[in-house]
């Protein structure tokens, strides 16, 4: 069976506002929907493990709904990442929500397991802030994003959250100084952008596609191996 890890946010403090963030609900519960349409097996992680802190609880989304009915009110228990062998995974998926910001870019031990998933051939994918997690992902010494074409959340879409001056930096600024080829859509709207194995949305409108982009890119991969035989 395919397996995609899916990465959640353990961050919990929107800076210094006194608000609680983490990973957002839509953009775990959309593309569960479609992995699990695709009949694709799915490991939770995140970097402290266990129950994660879930922003965007909108009960209105018969998908969220659905989600939080298969796994409870608190979501999926996590593994830590020094729980997961990377040779397990076809996929690497980074859910988005502002928690992101602050623990991804740097956890050398997310960016070690999305760097042996794609030198093995497999997809890497991210929604949202969700590519924040991207940042650091090197393969053979080179970051992975350089020269690439990545969507992200975009900084009209940060000043229109009147977040600007709270997340630790801006996405869109940050993935284009690590070299990525940003390419926007307008905001709030879908946006997905396909770079080979490499697979990335904007926002959460974009968490479907994602997921849906994912499932073309890693059967691509298995028909090249099949092929191959």
């Amino acid at each position: 069976m395919t397996q995609i890890l899916m990465v959640l946010s353990s961050h919990e403090a929107l800076g210094d506002t006194g608000k609680s963030t983490g990973w957002y609900l839509s953009e775990a519960a959309h593309p569960w929907k479609v992995f699990s349409g695709a009949d694709y097996g799915m490991t939770w992680m995140s970097p402290d493990g266990g129950f994660a802190p879930i922003d965007g609880k909108d009960l209105d989304d018969a998908t969220n709904v659905a989600f939080l009915e298969e796994f409870g009110d608190k979501g999926p228990d996590t593994l830590t990442p020094d729980a997961v062998d990377a040779s397990d995974f076809d996929a690497i998926f980074y859910v988005g929500g502002h928690g992101t910001m602050w623990d991804f870019p740097d956890n050398d031990e997310l960016s070690a397991i999305a760097s042996s998933i794609y030198t093995d051939g497999g997809v890497v994918a991210a929604v949202c802030h969700g590519p924040a997690g991207l940042l650091n992902i090197e393969i053979d010494g080179e970051k992975l994003i350089a020269g690439k074409r990545v969507a992200g959340f975009t900084n009209a879409e940060e000043y229109g959250m009147d977040l600007s001056d709270v997340v630790p930096f801006l996405l869109e600024d940050e993935l284009k100084a690590a070299g990525a080829d940003h390419r926007a859509g307008p905001d709030f709207e879908e946006n997905v952008v396909v770079d080979g194995r490499l697979v990335t949305g904007q926002n959460p409108p974009s968490a479907t596609g994602v997921a849906t982009a994912v499932v073309a890119a890693v059967r691509a991969v298995q028909a090249v191996a099949v092929a191959d035989v």
